[in-house]
């Protein structure tokens, strides 16, 4: 029992810390995962841990949880400019794409025919492990990040489906696949669409009349669907993955119960599993496994990313309004994932029980897709962030700012931002202010910073950080909140409450975002400063005209609000933290007019900001 303690403890452990040092070296967590668990199995025998059919009805499950995450981040409005591309990449680019990998899993890898077929149903789908993180990533413009996603967690089951119908035709001969492929499809549409969906509209009544409490609510759907799935894979074999996919989605796109901190809790539980399931997969590859298939396996790599993709893409788009860079990132960006190796395993020792001819072949199926995956995920990760930039689908290391709120002196800074080359985009319900910002030269959307329509309809490309500068402290807290989990809880600032510090009776200092510009700085005294003859500077801090030169001139009242460091990165002055001036920074400070020294920002000009946003 020790022994089995100390390996899980251990899996879990290296897995969380492959996830921190991937961040850290910005490379794609599945690559160290992958190394980790191959490195691992290499002088530990996982095998004496857990036996072969406990350990895939484990992964089996936390594929449903990854799937089920999947559904719940899949808004149907985002498929207003994207649902054709996506339809046709699901089933015209699926069939592409399984016809070709089959020619060259049986020419380049040298597998039979029957199991090249399999293998090439396998290897159609992509997944939201590996598309999910490098979307985060990137943060690709529309709608090529929507195309992606959609692709990617759609497309998991129907390669699922497709590799048992393929196995059921092949190889099962008459053990309980007498059905034709028509009718089993049918049966999977049925059981997996009706169970999902039904499913769905009775989880909406039910949490939608609070008969359940909120403390059970993420674990009762959680226990649901994972019923649900072994269900479904009962009636129907592998349509567990069409069921949850289905239950995620349309519990993301009712509105009669509210599911956000579900979402919460199920993308925390994908993490842990995913950090686990690769180390433990990764560890059951040996070297001898590898060496025996390293050639093949490379040739049939190159091929899928140089060939089979890029045809499958054009194919399925041909005629269709996206730019040519978008086609090209497109057919440019297929990783594999963990239900790539999660059903590879599983039709691999289902294929060696079947015994005869092929079960020879069985024991090169699982060494070929995990050189598939591990290669896609390094080409295409390693790829993504610069050929996004190159293209121009994407703004290299975001640092644009969203404001939340709109003020006259906000419009100025905004104006500064974009004439340093960073974007701004202001955000209010009043549409006098909105107005004024667009009069000055800032893109400004009139909305609630609150409603969906900003958070899920807005292009926030280029955008890195939050702003949230209402002058009511608890819409200041809640802008926050709502896009902590999309740009980071540490990107997120908001003006200091007027209530004072934590301890008073205002809104508490854990739901507020970090303090803009210094504990003591408030609404009202940068309002203050507005009906005075302050305003914004821009200073760059030399060897002769220092951070105390800059006191000295401008005073202690003058509000450092930005930093823009030599390299070009901008820096916000927060509570809490110190930030360091040095010689090359440029200032952007709200300052008192010091015997007629200062002069506004010139006028902007009538075409826009003379600086274009990135």
């Amino acid at each position: 029992m020790e022994e089995r303690l100390l390996y899980f403890s251990a899996v879990l452990l290296a897995g969380i810390f492959a996830q921190w040092l991937a961040w850290r070296l910005k490379l794609p967590s599945i690559l160290l995962l992958l190394a980790f668990g191959f490195l691992g199995g290499h002088f530990y025998d996982t095998s004496r841990i857990i036996e072969d059919q406990t350990l895939f009805a484990i992964v089996s499950m936390s594929v449903a949880i990854i799937m089920l995450e999947g559904g719940l981040s899949l808004k149907f409005r985002e498929l207003k400019e994207a649902g054709m591309t996506v339809l046709r990449l699901v089933s015209l680019g699926a069939l592409v794409t399984w016809l070709l990998s089959t020619v060259a899993a049986h020419y380049l890898a040298g597998f039979t025919w029957q199991v090249s077929l399999l293998i090439g149903a396998i290897l159609v789908v992509t997944g939201p492990t590996v598309i999910g993180p490098l979307l985060r990533a990137v943060k690709p413009k529309k709608p090529i990040g929507t195309i992606l996603k959609w692709e990617g967690i759609v497309i998991d089951p129907v390669g699922a489906v497709l590799a048992v119908l393929v196995f059921g035709a092949l190889f099962a001969g008459g053990e309980g696949h007498h059905s034709s492929v028509p009718l089993a499809v049918g049966r999977t549409l049925l059981v997996g669409g009706g169970l999902g969906w039904g499913t769905a509209y009775l989880l909406t009544y039910v949490l939608r009349n609070h008969w359940v409490p909120d403390f059970l609510q993420s674990v009762v759907i959680l226990v649901l669907a994972l019923s649900l799935f072994a269900l479904s894979n009962h009636l129907q074999h592998e349509s567990g993955l069409l069921t949850v996919t289905v239950l995620g989605v349309v519990l993301a796109n009712q509105h009669a119960a509210k599911v956000r901190h579900i979402i919460e809790f199920k993308e925390n539980l994908r993490t842990l599993l995913i950090s686990s399931l690769f180390i433990v997969l990764g560890g059951r590859i040996g070297f001898d496994d590898l060496a025996m298939v390293w050639r093949e396996a490379l040739g049939f790599l190159l091929v899928l990313i140089v060939i089979v993709r890029p045809i499958s893409v054009f194919l399925s788009i041909l005629g269709s309004k996206l730019h040519w860079r978008e086609k090209l990132y497109l057919s440019l960006m297929a990783p594999r994932g963990i239900v790539a190796a999660a059903v590879s395993a599983i039709f691999a020792l289902e294929l060696a029980e079947t015994g005869g001819a092929f079960a020879a072949e069985a024991a090169r199926i699982v060494p070929v897709a995990y050189t598939v995956i591990v290669g896609t995920v390094a080409f295409y990760g390693l790829l993504a962030a610069p050929l996004a930039n190159r293209l121009q689908l994407a703004v290299k290391n975001p640092q644009g700012v969203l404001f939340a709120g709109i003020r006259p002196w906000s419009i100025e800074a905004a104006r500064a931002l974009q004439r340093a080359g960073f974007r701004a985009l202001m955000v209010d319900s009043n549409y006098q202010a909105t107005r004024a910002a667009r009069m000055a030269g800032v893109a400004a959307v009139n909305a609630n910073i609150l409603s969906d329509y900003v958070t899920e309809e807005v292009d926030l490309s280029g955008i890195g950080r939050l702003f949230a500068i209402t002058p009511n402290d608890n819409v200041n807290a809640m802008a926050c909140m709502a896009f902590g989990h999309s740009l980071g809880r540490s990107n997120v600032y908001q003006i200091a409450p007027s209530t004072g510090s934590e301890g008073s009776h205002g809104v508490s200092s854990e739901l507020t975002g970090r303090l803009l510009f210094g504990n003591g700085i408030t609404s009202a005294q940068l309002t203050s400063l507005e009906t005075s003859d302050a305003t914004i500077k821009k200073t760059k801090l030399s060897e002769t005209f220092d951070e105390a030169s800059f006191r000295e001139r401008y005073g202690k009242d003058a509000i450092i609000l930005f930093v823009i460091r030599e390299n070009g990165d901008l820096a916000i002055p927060a509570g809490g933290t110190s930030l360091a001036l040095k010689e090359g920074d440029t200032l952007i400070s709200f300052v008192a007019d010091r015997e007629g020294d200062n002069a506004p920002l010139p006028s902007p000009d009538p075409q826009g900001p003379k600086t274009p946003l990135p």
